[in-house]
């Protein structure tokens, strides 16, 4: 069966412009192999997020990345995961990892400590890192690639602190909260304290880290150097937006326009030539 790469893609495109755009630099195979596992992952976040959300949507979603990897897809995203299994040895296991995340993600979220926060950064984001390295031919990358994906999560993280509140989540871990001195009072009161503030400024610090380190593995991808800078890139600059905020984001969004996405090309396209 041929999935359907238009509806594949145009769920990329509604859920994600950072990863849509970044998808357009990669060659047609890779470019399809991206949308489909991203399409997987996304329809398991939509599983714990979207409309009719809860243990029976993600019991339907892990049901169907089972038929996929045996090789029996019913629905068209499955169709396109089964599409991409046939080409690249997307490893079983993250799609295992990251089902335990959207696990964590059902109750009320209260983690305790950064290394928790890493964790679970690993369990939705890294591992999605670890399914795109093995599409653009970065075995020897994967450390990295799992650094890029989990900062990328605690970008989200940082972003969509007012948006998780709402939701009960609070990914920010408990020994920070002690360490600024900010209470959940504070947070669900959307009050962003000077100790709010400065535990931002610590985690934003975090993120730019694992980049750094994430960066480290394009030179080692066989295609889709220029995709990855472009997306590093354009998270950065949700962090960038952030800062300049004053991390004043528990009742607004960081985010990029479409034309500082764009400005962003010509830097991802020197980062790529300087990776060769």
């Amino acid at each position: 069966m041929e999935p359907d790469w238009k509806r594949l893609a145009n769920l990329v495109r509604r859920h994600s412009s950072t990863f849509y755009l970044g998808s357009l630099l990669l060659p047609k195979e890779e470019r399809r192999g991206a949308w489909a596992v991203y399409a997987a992952c996304r329809l398991g976040d939509e599983a714990v997020d979207g409309e009719g959300a809860g243990e029976g949507a993600l019991a339907a979603w892990w049901a169907g990345v089972e038929r996929a990897y045996q090789a029996r897809p019913q629905a068209d995203w499955e169709v396109g995961l089964a599409w991409a299994l046939e080409r690249w040895a997307i490893p079983f296991e993250a799609f295992c990892h990251m089902k335990e995340g959207f696990l964590t993600d059902l109750g009320p979220v209260r983690l305790r400590t950064e290394a928790e926060l890493l964790h679970y950064c690993y369990q939705v984001g890294g591992t999605v890192g670890r399914m795109m390295a093995q599409v653009m031919g970065g075995e020897g990358a994967e450390r990295e690639a799992i650094a890029l994906g989990q900062a990328m999560q605690l970008t989200n993280i940082l972003r969509d602190v007012g948006e998780d509140l709402a939701r009960d989540r609070v990914y920010l871990p408990e020994s920070l909260l002690r360490r600024f001195a900010v209470s959940l009072e504070d947070l669900f009161a959307r009050r962003a304290t000077p100790g709010y503030r400065g535990l931002l400024a610590h985690l934003e610090a975090q993120a730019r880290a694992l980049y750094r380190e994430g960066l480290k593995g394009i030179p080692r991808l066989r295609v889709g150097k220029a995709a990855i800078a472009l997306a590093t890139l354009q998270y950065k600059g949700i962090l960038d937006k952030l800062r300049l905020m004053g991390y004043e984001n528990l009742g607004r969004r960081a985010h990029l326009k479409p034309w500082e996405r764009l400005w962003l090309l010509p830097r991802a396209y020197r980062l790529a030539r300087m990776a060769e």
